[in-house]
C-alpha cells in the first residue's frame, strides 16, 4: 500500500473524528472539521495530479 493511501485514510479519519459530536466540542461548530476538509482536499487533488 502506497503511502499516499496510507495518509489519505488517516485524514478520512481524523475529518470524521473531527465533527463536533461531544457536548464540550459542540460549541467549536465546523471549524476543526472544515480545515481538516480542506487539507484532505489538497492532498487529494494533489495526489491525483501526481504531486505526492
Amino acid at each position: 500500500m502506497p503511502i499516499t493511501t496510507i495518509v489519505i485514510i488517516i485524514l478520512v479519519l481524523v475529518l470524521i473524528g473531527a465533527v463536533p459530536a461531544w457536548p464540550h466540542s459542540r460549541s467549536w461548530g465546523y471549524g476543526p472539521s472544515g480545515i481538516l476538509g480542506v487539507v484532505l482536499v489538497v492532498v487529494l487533488i494533489l495526489v491525483l495530479m501526481g504531486r505526492i
